[in-house]
């Protein structure tokens, strides 16, 4: 039975199941996962699965982006009287 790499297994991971991960382990795993699709020798159904799994990473990536610059113009909000409050992230 042939190993199965530590990519392949995070990449076939469903986000019920899958550990929270870091905004740059995500990011390292879909800029692997493009370099495999642009590579053009993934059989057609692995690359709907990475294609699937990028696609994935990405929105979980945006969600991350938004919520950070949702939090940096917390901060940098001009009103200077206005009492900063606590930012707490949408949980799905």
């Amino acid at each position: 039975m042939p190993k199965k790499n530590a990519i392949s297994e995070s990449t076939n991971s469903t986000p019920e199941t899958a550990p929270a991960m870091t905004f740059e382990s995500s990011l390292k795993e879909l800029e692997q996962i493009v370099a495999r699709l642009e590579s053009g020798e993934l059989a057609l159904e692995e690359a709907l699965s990475k294609f699937e799994r990028g696609i994935q990473l990405a929105r979980q990536g945006q969600q991350t982006l938004q919520q950070a610059e949702q939090r940096v113009q917390i901060l940098l909000n001009d009103d200077t009287q206005s009492p900063l409050s606590h930012f707490s992230p949408d949980t799905e």
